[in-house]
């Protein structure tokens, strides 16, 4: 078998304030934009990665969902415990001084880990955990 990842989905509740992060603070390319108002689809990616992509999503469009599952995802989006990804790059001081001077929240600051990766963590705007790691 030869797969590859292609789209992985983080869900938003405001996305204009989700595409402003991915795009501007992180520098993500937007590859797509469709729908409107809150109910936007934005897939967005690394640039030179045109084969890699993030789904931006509102969380609860899926007609199978019921009131119950819309109340227990929201409440797991608030707490910061619905989504997350975990994205790396070669200069993460660098990187963690570009995602913090653009308001993100930080969890935490760049720190060796005891399992041998160099790492920080960021929500973003929905509250999706956005650990970054330094390549090496």
């Amino acid at each position: 078998m030869n797969l590859t990842i292609h789209t992985a989905a983080l869900p938003h509740d405001d996305p204009d304030a989700s595409l402003a992060f991915y795009r501007d603070v992180l520098g993500f390319e937007v590859r797509g934009d469709v729908g409107q108002g809150r109910m936007r689809w934005i897939t967005v990616g690394p640039p030179g990665q045109p084969g890699t992509s993030l789904l931006l999503a509102p969380p609860a469009a899926d007609p199978g969902i019921t009131e119950d599952e819309r109340r227990t995802i929201t409440e797991m989006m608030a707490k910061g415990t619905y989504g997350w990804i975990l994205l790396a790059t070669p200069d993460l001081d660098a990187t963690f001084a570009r995602v913090e001077a653009g308001d993100a929240e930080v969890v935490q600051e760049p720190t060796e880990q005891p399992y041998g990766i160099r790492d920080c963590a960021f929500r973003d705007p929905a509250g999706n955990m956005v650990r970054i790691q330094e390549l090496r």
